[in-house]
């Protein structure tokens, strides 16, 4: 039986995420064995420990990701999000260090911060019409020096207990055993849910076979992070918040109006537009999670760092477009998944820990990403069909 073009293109359309999952496992087998130390009595890259330093490197880039995804299926980028991390990250260790003023305060205006940053940039690109490359670009540099200014080009350093906690805490095994048997009840809820939903509609559903065994699938891979991460310390909190995050952005992204609305202008803005949707809201919204985000990632570093460092955030913005790009976005638009994204964040700090861990040098690091990329977006453009010639 011979595989052609349109049997890849049929595989990757339907079962991009599969895929994904699939390199996660060979890329996770490749530096097993190359990691394995025999007087050690096993691979060092697969371990409870590594693992749980694996997923709290992804979780920062997963927070940026899960907002990029909207802004890119809007049809919009964002070039400005790591140094707008590092401006965040920065007003919260000034804030807790210099200023020792409680966490509540500190969180409350860091995230205000980013929803103000967020929309600014958001009103300059819909409502303007300045391109979203440019806007985020000019961003980069201002963001930037506004981070190097605040700290004076040092590191602010050391941040209090209790906003360390929030980059380098951990759930109580108790806590984070609650927490995988609730995730694996909502799945199953939604997915029942929606398998009404659709039935009252006439739509077609998977057999129930077929549901019950991609739930059981979900269930078990719950199962093995719950219980991988508590033979450790527990549920990394920057994990929980990430799972939180995937959870609502999900939700927003499939059953919400809004969600619709942001799908509807990636794929056709004129005919949105003339559907009566206010794109330029839209997108100027899309912006402002897009700045929520970029809170929560900047608090999220300075606890992982316990300090504010004038270099954080540096190349961050990368890694996001190229997570989603990895997870499935369509560099057109209308097309994306926050699911996508995060596998996409998990393939990313996979390549960053194994190869770390092998000594490998940064450039090279630099060139693999980059190349891994480039193959993202033709996968992209084989399974859209739309290659040239």
């Amino acid at each position: 039986m011979t595989l052609t073009k349109k049997d890849v293109r049929k595989f990757l359309s339907e079962y991009k995420i599969v895929a994904l999952l699939i390199v996660i496992v060979i890329i996770w087998a490749f530096f097993g064995y190359l990691t394995y130390d025999s007087e050690l009595g096993g691979s060092q890259f697969l371990t409870p420990r590594n693992f749980s330093n694996l997923l709290r490197q992804m979780a920062i880039t997963g927070m940026l990701a899960s907002a990029m995804v909207f802004v890119i299926v809007a049809g919009e980028i964002d070039l400005s999000v790591g140094s707008l991390l590092g401006l965040l990250g920065g007003i919260a260790a000034v804030m807790d260090v210099t200023y020792s003023l409680p966490l509540w305060q500190t969180i409350t205006v860091v995230i205000a911060m980013g929803l103000f940053f967020g929309l600014m940039v958001g009103w300059l690109t819909a409502y303007l019409g300045i391109p979203s490359f440019i806007v985020t670009l000019g961003g980069q540099l201002a963001f930037r020096g506004m981070v190097l200014g605040l700290t004076g080009g040092i590191t602010i350093a050391p941040v209090h207990p209790e906003l360390k906690f929030i980059g380098q805490g951990y759930l109580p095994e108790l806590a984070g055993n609650a927490g995988g048997v609730l995730l694996f009840l909502v799945l199953v809820f939604l997915a029942f849910r929606t398998r009404s939903n659709r039935q009252k509609h006439n739509l077609s559903v998977p057999t129930m076979p077929a549901e019950v065994g991609r739930l059981l699938f979900a269930g078990l891979i719950i199962l093995g992070f719950v219980l991988t991460l508590n033979d450790y310390q527990g549920v990394p909190v920057p994990v929980l918040v990430l799972l939180i995050i995937l959870a609502v952005f999900t939700v927003i992204g499939n059953k919400t109006t809004f969600g619709r609305h942001i799908y509807a202008v990636g794929s056709n803005m004129e005919a949105t537009r003339l559907s009566g949707v206010n794109v330029a809201y839209v997108k100027m919204m899309v912006f402002a999670l897009m700045g929520l985000m970029c809170a929560f990632a900047g608090l999220t570093t300075t606890a992982r760092l316990a300090a504010g460092t004038p270099s954080a955030g540096f190349g961050n913005e990368l890694d996001a477009i190229a997570s989603c790009f990895i997870g499935g976005t369509s560099m057109r638009g209308g097309v994306g998944s926050v699911s996508g994204a995060l596998v996409g964040a998990v393939i990313m700090a996979s390549l960053d820990n194994g190869m770390s861990m092998m000594g490998i040098d940064t450039f090279w690091q630099q060139i693999v990403k980059g190349i891994i990329l480039v193959a993202a977006v033709y996968m992209d453009i084989v399974s859209s069909g739309n290659q040239r010639g």
